[in-house]
């Protein structure tokens, strides 16, 4: 092995220190870019790497584990009774289906494809499942392998290239399904040949819309594997904004509202570096956008729409980490007004981060009692969430210790 190497964490006994420095050099970053995220001193973070301050406490290590995209706590502490999954929930029992479902190669099927219109029809009815039911997650789940099999069967069969761009754009906007239903679940290869094949059927469609959305995804999975792939979800972003800035003087409601959703993912991108004003200024420049959309309209896969911004505003201000500015924008947000169950409890999360970063840690569990009862799947698979609730057990405060104990329980967190 290289001595230049990045040693293995688990080679001999390491301490918190040392394994904080291994992760966070192996996601690339910076010992000035994690004291800014933890809101503390450079000099702070080398000394607690070098063992000259005692590990922190629960709380510091969950906003460490948060910083650093750790997975599970063992990794950082090194101890095994802490092997608690934060950013990947468990495995859906449906996961194996959907699975199955992608991996599959059809080849010489023995029967006729569904109509265009038909799959068109079952697509909406999932849509509208995942945005309308608690356990939005198991049915969507239920409806998928179907879905990706008749798909993909459409597109083997179709009779010419209208017929075959039709049915790509159905298998496209299969796979952005597919991507939300994953997404935060055990299985990190899936995602991401869920979310290529979504971007290659979406060009091969020529549809502008579907490329919008299936770019919208692309970026988010670049994003959420970590800082060193920022710069790949900033180029993904920035090619779709590109090739759909011609079409937005006269833009169809579904297209502007795409080219706002990704306008607003630069700004979380940048959100997530710490920088404040670029963050601000792409949401400055989505929120333009959704003031041309009506006011009821609502995007059906980005939930981009007038009602979301507020929501946005939440989630800018929570990944810069400015506790008292998120808890202002939480205050003025109107979540009643987002009708789809998992991002009206998303949203609930992100305010729980936000009242979380300000200290208030009661009102942080209060409000993912408002997200799990809006939708206890969306809180079960939220690493954030996961962190918070798991903090809240660990609190010297007998009541607060009490009630996240009693949602630890309902999420799964606890169960042996």
């Amino acid at each position: 092995m290289s001595t230049e190497a990045t040693p293995d964490p688990y080679a001999d006994p390491l301490c918190f220190g040392q394994r904080m420095q291994i992760l966070r050099e192996r996601r690339g970053m910076s010992r000035t870019v994690l004291s800014g995220l933890l809101g503390m001193s450079p000099s702070w973070v080398k000394r607690i790497e070098n063992g000259q301050l005692q590990p922190p406490g629960i709380d510091m290590v969950l906003r460490i584990a948060e910083a650093l995209r750790v997975g599970n706590l063992a990794d950082l502490t090194g101890r095994p009774d802490m092997r608690v999954d934060l950013f990947v929930g468990p495995g859906h029992p449906r996961l194996g289906a959907v699975r199955a479902a992608v991996d599959a190669l059809p080849l010489g099927a023995d029967r006729e494809a569904p109509s265009i219109a038909h799959l068109r029809a079952r697509l909406a009815k999932a849509w509208k499942a995942r945005h309308e039911a608690p356990n939005h997650r198991d049915v969507v789940g239920g409806l998928l392998p179907d879905l990706i099999r008749d798909a993909t069967l459409a597109v083997q069969q179709a009779q010419d290239p209208v017929a075959w761009r039709e049915a790509q754009a159905v298998t496209s906007e299969v796979y952005s399904l597919a991507q939300f239903f994953i997404a935060y679940q055990p299985d990190a290869s899936l995602l991401w040949r869920v979310a290529e094949r979504g971007m290659l059927t979406a060009q091969q469609s020529g549809d502008p819309h579907t490329i919008g959305v299936s770019a919208w995804l692309l970026a988010q999975a670049h994003r959420d594997t970590g800082p060193a792939h920022f710069d790949a979800a900033d180029a993904v972003t920035m090619d779709a904004l590109r090739y759909l800035a011609p079409l937005l003087p006269d833009a169809s409601h579904e297209v502007l509202a795409v080219a706002g959703a990704l306008t607003f993912e630069a700004g979380y991108t940048a959100a997530r570096r710490g920088e404040h004003g670029t963050a601000w200024r792409h949401w400055d420049a989505a929120r333009a956008m959704a003031e041309r959309l009506p006011a009821d309209y609502y995007h059906p896969v980005s939930s981009f729409s007038r009602a979301v911004m507020g929501a946005h505003a939440v989630t800018i201000a929570v990944e810069l980490h400015a506790g008292p500015e998120s808890v202002r924008q939480a205050t003025r947000a109107d979540a009643t007004a987002i009708p789809s169950r998992p991002r009206r409890a998303r949203h609930h999360v992100e305010e729980a981060r936000g009242y979380r970063l300000d200290g208030q840690r009661d009102a942080a569990l209060a409000t993912l009692e408002r997200a799990y009862a809006v939708a206890p799947e969306t809180i079960k698979y939220n690493g954030y969430a996961r962190s918070i609730v798991l903090e809240g057990t660990e609190s010297k405060s007998a009541p607060r210790r009490r009630r996240a104990t009693e949602l630890a329980g309902r999420i799964g967190l606890l169960a042996a």
